[in-house]
């Protein structure tokens, strides 16, 4: 049967575009991150910022070239992929609140256990290095949540997601995610740098990448790529603006993040989405192969 001949190649050819997005994306950010490091890094030379700012579109570019051979290959987009909807506008404000209110909490238990205090200069401060609070919003957005999420999760999380559940496409992503990140801790002028890669610091970062990764995942199942950028951004904007860096906040954090994206995962699975028009295909084929009862005239 045709159908079923679809839906058994489907698995096998989203294995080839994660592939075919790894190594592009891998590649292109690693080449321009290279550079960026040959160039003395982006603390100290224009040139070198910008390529360090090409190598975080690595995951769209990777996004964009998938899409084109889909397009060109008529295939349909994949099952678990989730278009903007109405709804967007509204679980989003509240899902970057909560993510924002995770690191906030997490520096605020930090703190009472003898950790840095939370300091309103050091917000500040962020913002007018950054030449103000306009600048600093845009920085953080362009150089994270819109230059990966198209990527991450817009294209890598549905294709995961036809063969993972929702537990195990956020682990084996933010795994993924995680080392993708590697090779700015050789990048001075980065965040990562600052940690440092072997310090306590950078190790936690660098798994807390995973929990992130599972709150992302599932603002994706709620609000599709916009939601996805719009918490990415509450997350960062909210990491800087609170200076995380010291080991005993980062783990706090993972651990409120990681109880939170469990609980909503578990808890508070995402609506059922709209029909596609593959999936009405399929259910009229399937609906002509079962015999009907015949009709009392």
């Amino acid at each position: 049967m045709t159908t079923s001949h679809a839906s058994l190649s489907r698995p096998h050819s989203y294995r080839s575009d994660l592939a075919l997005f790894l190594a592009l994306a891998f590649g292109v950010s690693w080449a321009a991150w290279a550079a960026a490091f040959a160039l003395g890094g982006p603390a100290h030379s224009a040139a070198a910022g910008g390529v360090h700012l090409l190598g975080a579109f690595g995951p769209s570019a990777a996004a964009l070239v998938l899409r084109v051979r889909r397009g060109r290959r008529g295939e349909a987009a994949p099952a678990h992929a989730v278009r903007f909807q109405r709804s967007t506008l509204l679980w989003t404000p509240l899902l970057m609140v909560l993510a924002a209110a995770t690191i906030f909490a997490g520096s605020l238990l930090a703190q009472q256990a003898g950790g840095p205090a939370l300091s309103l200069e050091k917000a500040q401060d962020a913002v007018r290095d950054a030449g103000g609070l306009a600048a600093f919003v845009g920085a953080m957005l362009i150089g994270g949540p819109l230059a990966e999420e198209s990527g991450w999760r817009g294209t890598v999380h549905p294709r995961m997601r036809a063969t993972l559940g929702r537990y195990q496409s956020a682990l084996v992503l933010g795994a993924v995610w995680s080392v993708w990140h590697l090779p700015l801790f050789f990048l001075d002028g980065t965040v990562q740098h600052t940690l440092g890669l072997a310090s306590p610091s950078g190790i936690l970062f660098a798994v807390s990448v995973i929990p992130m990764a599972m709150l992302l995942g599932y603002a994706y199942e709620r609000g599709g790529v916009v939601a996805a950028i719009a918490v990415h951004l509450a997350m960062n904007a909210t990491m800087v603006l609170l200076d995380v860096q010291v080991p005993e906040t980062l783990a706090l954090l993972i651990g409120l993040q990681a109880l939170v994206a469990v609980l909503l995962l578990a808890f508070a699975p995402p609506p059922t989405r709209p029909r596609t028009h593959t999936a009405d295909a399929v259910a009229n084929t399937v609906a002509d192969a079962v015999p009907q009862p015949a009709a009392h005239v």
